[in-house]
């Protein structure tokens, strides 16, 4: 479920975390501004549902998101998981098209949201807004990349370290509100699996506790279980985004003002 916060506008810069909006210069935000929203992101909220339309396009400040395939035989994988440094329904810019994926809200957070015909409207006008659109595609595209190798290549104890890390990475403290089911969900792996692979990793100190949905970690200890990809994909994001922030980026088609 999704909540809207106190203030219905977004202000700007007004402590903006989400990497892709604070690139915007002013003129550019504010085509947007008066469509965003600010709402809370529940856990397990689905933002959008695979094979159904995107109506919202969401900037998170806080939280994680994961991104499901749903099988045909029921069972599900996580993609990428996405937080402060991307957006999830981002592929509307290229027009009325059911989403090819579902996205699972796995820890709580705020979010800008804005319709995604509005946030079209504006990627129409803006350069800025596009140039920040790709620099998103380039992000999904090298954690779909080093995803798919990974999944391929490395053990799925690793490859559960490295999620758990990614998680770490965007709520910033220990202590993971993740149940064993959502991370059997993200493995596309069966719930005993995941239990066993737990008692490998309390075992070795990597995890403290899991109890009650609740995963402690120690990040150093979760590190060295963990494959090679966490350390490469933050190397990666953080270059994309280096490279990009000294860019110059055009200013907004002159206009009326507001997304028509």
């Amino acid at each position: 479920m999704l909540h809207r916060g106190s203030s219905a506008a977004v202000t700007y810069p007004g402590g903006m975390r989400n990497c892709l909006l604070a690139t915007l210069p002013r003129a550019d935000f504010d085509l947007l501004a008066p469509e965003l929203q600010s709402v809370a992101l529940d856990q397990d909220a689905v933002l959008s549902r695979a094979d159904h339309q995107i109506e919202s396009v969401f900037f998170p400040h806080s939280g994680a998101i994961s991104l499901m395939i749903d099988m045909l035989d029921g069972q599900t994988v996580a993609t990428a998981i996405v937080g402060h440094e991307g957006a999830v329904g981002i592929p509307s810019v290229l027009g009325p098209s059911p989403s090819g994926i579902t996205a699972v809200v796995r820890a709580a957070g705020t979010a800008s949201r804005i319709p995604a015909s509005r946030f079209h409207a504006a990627f129409n006008r803006s350069p800025a807004i596009r140039h920040a659109v790709q620099i998103h595609v380039r992000t999904m595209l090298m954690k779909f990349q080093l995803g798919a190798a990974c999944n391929a290549l490395h053990p799925v104890k690793a490859r559960m370290a490295r999620w758990l890390l990614h998680f770490r990475d965007r709520i910033d403290h220990d202590v993971l509100a993740l149940t064993q089911e959502a991370l059997s969900q993200m493995l596309g792996v069966r719930r005993t699996t995941v239990t066993l692979l737990m008692r490998d990793l309390r075992a070795s100190g990597a995890i403290k506790s899991d109890r009650r949905g609740q995963i402690e970690i120690d990040r150093s200890r979760l590190a060295a279980a963990a494959c090679e990809c966490h350390g490469a994909m933050r190397l990666e994001l953080e270059k994309i985004f280096a490279m990009n922030a000294i860019q110059p980026i055009a200013s907004v088609v002159p206009d009326e003002g507001r997304i028509p």
